[in-house]
């Protein structure tokens, strides 16, 4: 039985890479921590003040997403998996926010690169949702629609959860890649456990963004953000050299690939698959292949980030041994 950590943030970060920990930890230990929402909102809707948000004397980060951690696990080295278990989200408050912005969203055609700005930019909107933890549900009030009122269940999720890249890269909180990051998966919720690749010594992990509620490819680039207390437990699995992140609950074994377009994230996805398949559960590849291509099913995590993940999903029923 692992020890019990209870971590209180002293300072949030907004991208991933080396850093000093902020905890050290072994494996199978537990952490509970409080996080802040996608813009630093605290659970009594309180900005982060400027001692907590890390700063760099020659750039300037874009403050969206902060981070907690990096927490270090003992033991981890390059070529070894972090296995982070997701056992509680806990919203901590009576709301949620999404918005929509000028050049951000799956459909805007006017950001950078893009050719020609043939029509005008979204608007600036901000949307008040209210949540109701007991029935776990969210409700928007609609000002200008027939239907006046909305109601939804809620599926929190760790929208941003990863580790250090490999190569000593620090990449932004807004970004995923092969190292986690900013995957916007509904899977990376309570009750998953989340395989990540270790390229540095103690992985470190971060995490943030909570979502209360988010339909695939996160369209108009803002889930339901809200603010929770996080329990996750620690493990490793030694010389599992992954090189990308692996989900698995009761169901499914799954994949994330995080790349533009987006039909390469979703082919990473399934080849890493395939991969999966053959080395831990005993398929032959091109048998795995056939397997997969009739009984996985893909989900949008984002088609919004700088990079657009999918989760390539394999039901567990069809896994040796299974019943």
């Amino acid at each position: 039985m692992g020890k019990t950590h209870h971590l209180e943030p002293h300072l949030f970060y907004y991208t991933y890479g080396p850093a000093e920990p902020a905890l050290v930890v072994k494996p199978g230990d537990t952490v509970v921590t409080k996080t802040r929402d996608a813009s630093g909102l605290d659970e009594k809707l309180r900005p982060l003040p400027r001692s907590l948000k890390a700063t760099s004397p020659i750039t300037r980060y874009h403050e969206g997403n902060p981070l907690v951690g990096p927490i270090a696990v003992a033991g981890a080295r390059p070529g070894d998996a972090l296995a982070v278990h997701i056992r509680r989200i806990e919203l901590n408050r009576p709301t949620a926010w999404s918005s929509f912005v000028p050049h951000f969203g799956g459909f805007t055609g006017e950001g950078p690169g893009r050719g020609l700005l043939l029509h005008s930019p979204l608007p600036t909107q901000r949307f008040e949702w209210r949540l109701d933890r007991k029935r776990n549900v969210g409700t928007l009030t609609l000002k200008r629609s027939k239907v006046k009122e909305i109601r939804v269940p809620l599926h929190p999720f760790i929208g941003s959860i990863g580790v250090a890249p490999r190569f000593g890269r620090v990449e932004t909180a807004l970004t995923p890649g092969e190292y986690g990051g900013n995957m916007d998966c509904i899977e990376t919720r309570a009750g998953t456990t989340l395989y990540l690749p270790v390229w540095v010594e103690g992985a470190l992990l971060y995490f943030g963004d909570i979502h209360a509620a988010q339909g695939d490819g996160e369209v108009c680039g803002v889930a339901l953000e809200s603010s929770a207390e996080v329990t996750v437990e620690l493990g490793l699995r030694k010389a599992w050299p992954l090189e990308w992140p692996g989900l698995e609950d009761r169901s499914h074994i799954m994949v994330a690939a995080s790349t533009r377009p987006l039909e390469d994230a979703f082919a990473i996805a399934h080849v890493e698959m395939v991969k999966w398949l053959v080395a831990d559960f005993g398929y032959e590849k091109w048998e795995a292949y056939q397997v997969l291509s009739q009984v996985g099913t893909a989900r949008v995590g984002n088609m919004v980030d700088p990079n657009y993940t999918v989760v390539a999903k394999f039901p567990r029923k069809y896994l040796p041994g299974a019943r």
